[in-house]
């Protein structure tokens, strides 16, 4: 599974892109989106999904 930004919520920071460690976020168009063959959730780097901990509006970045 992966993570999606809900575009309707994104304020468009990019907060969530320097952040992100395996690389699966980027702006496309006029918005940020997860790439779901990258996403890796996180789970092997870090305890919590890092684009959802930096993200200003809570659930944004949620479960795919």
């Amino acid at each position: 599974m992966a993570f999606k930004i809900i575009a309707s919520q994104c304020t468009q920071c990019g907060a969530c892109v320097f952040e992100c460690p395996s690389g699966a976020i980027k702006f496309e168009g006029e918005i940020y989106v997860i790439d779901p063959d990258k996403c890796t959730e996180c789970k092997e780097a870090f305890d919590t999904q890092q684009c959802a901990s930096v993200c200003p509006v809570p659930k944004t970045c949620v479960p795919d």
